[in-house]
């Protein structure tokens, strides 16, 4: 059942104001509202041409290899091999395994799949559910950030940052997890006598009917319908947020510093901001620019919507390997920070400790970021 308001409260005044004091503002900095709207529509056709649809087709793509990986076993194979290792990494059960695999292919949603699984639930302890929250948003849409992210440069030139800011997530999400634990564990103490299972390692995996070749094909198309889900879920993130965050970041096009109302022109609200704290972001996260900070920025709202962002800044000749990979492990650590975490908290039935998720997760991002510039600095 939704809640109820009064129609028409306080929030409704404030709202008013608020967005009549950003447009008023906005319109000052370019010379009119009209050239204001015609910046944001421009912005927003670019984003929606350029980067939506190929983060879409990206999505279609590792949606379809997930599938594959999954019909054939390489899912359970992987879960066998790091199962073992999860216990001493992250104080989880090995079964949690499967929720990084299968975040890691799709998105962070997929772990509440598994957490509403009884068979799955069974190897926890109950302080240890919340933080399969931290977890899955530590991983989710990895393959898709990663794959998008190489694609940028089509020499191969950012394979290696890519893989180092998987490394940087995979640290972040090590902090991110036992955090959460330690808050987790005062709210939610362990049960004496409660049994938990051992293993989640199975024997059997469920299959498609028919010979090799009909299960390579359904496997491959049912895995890119769902790449579609992916990617057209990310479309009002990326023409909202991305688009307001462009605003915020980009100056004028014109030659001599006026608007012309052409795409991904801006107030460069961002890069000041920038400046103003390059003396913590420069040595910890080394970027390369001061409007490379609308990356993390963008991401806590939409992962989606930062990918984007990466390729302008990318053209515009402002960010080079470190960030990317630095963007790579904020990317993947923050995806759905804002988006699905209350959400994915509030299916697992703890929408009390989404404070203490939310501040754990921040302290994992930042920490990914930080040891992803660190690597790349050896």
């Amino acid at each position: 059942m939704k809640k109820t308001k009064k129609a028409v409260s306080k929030e409704s005044y404030l709202i008013l104001v608020l967005a009549i004091l950003t447009f008023t503002y906005l319109s000052s900095q370019v010379g009119s509202l009209g050239l204001l709207f015609k910046i944001i529509m421009a912005t927003a056709h670019e984003l929606l041409i350029d980067t939506v649809f190929m983060i879409l087709a990206i999505s279609v793509l590792a949606g379809g290899f997930a599938a594959l990986l999954s019909e054939f076993g390489v899912i359970h194979l992987l879960n066998q091999i790091i199962s073992p290792l999860i216990k001493p990494l992250y104080n989880l059960p090995g079964a949690a395994a499967l929720g990084i695999i299968t975040t890691y292919l799709s998105d962070n949603p997929a772990i509440i799949s598994l957490a509403k699984d009884e068979a799955f639930t069974d190897f926890f302890e109950d302080y240890q559910l919340p933080a399969l929250t931290n977890l899955g948003t530590s991983f989710g849409m990895g393959l898709v950030v990663s794959a998008y992210m190489m694609s940028l440069a089509p020499d191969g030139e950012f394979i290696k940052p890519v893989l180092m800011g998987n490394f940087g997530a995979f640290i972040g999400s090590l902090v991110s997890v036992r955090l959460m634990l330690h808050f987790t564990k005062k709210e939610l103490p362990p049960k004496e006598g409660r049994e938990v299972k051992a293993s989640l390692i199975s024997q059997q995996r469920e299959i498609r009917d028919g010979n090799v070749l009909q299960r390579f094909l359904e496997s491959v198309l049912d895995g890119g319908m769902s790449g579609v889900e992916v990617g057209i879920s990310i479309i009002p993130g990326v023409l909202t947020i991305c688009t307001t965050v462009m605003i915020l970041t980009f100056g004028p096009a014109g030659a001599n510093g006026e608007f012309l109302g052409a795409a991904f022109e801006g107030i460069g609200l961002l890069p000041k901001l920038g400046e103003a704290f390059s003396f913590i972001l420069k040595p910890f996260f080394g970027f390369s620019s001061p409007e490379a900070v609308a990356f993390p920025i963008t991401s806590l709202g939409s992962v989606g919507a930062a990918m984007g962002l990466s390729s302008t800044l990318l053209k515009e000749g402002l960010i080079g390997p470190t960030d990317i990979a630095v963007f790579t492990a904020m990317g993947m650590t923050w995806s759905g920070y804002l988006s699905t975490h209350i959400a994915m908290m509030d299916a697992l039935g703890h929408r009390n400790l989404t404070n203490k998720a939310l501040l754990s997760h921040t302290i994992g991002g930042l920490t990914a970021g930080i040891f992803a510039h660190l690597i790349m600095s050896i």
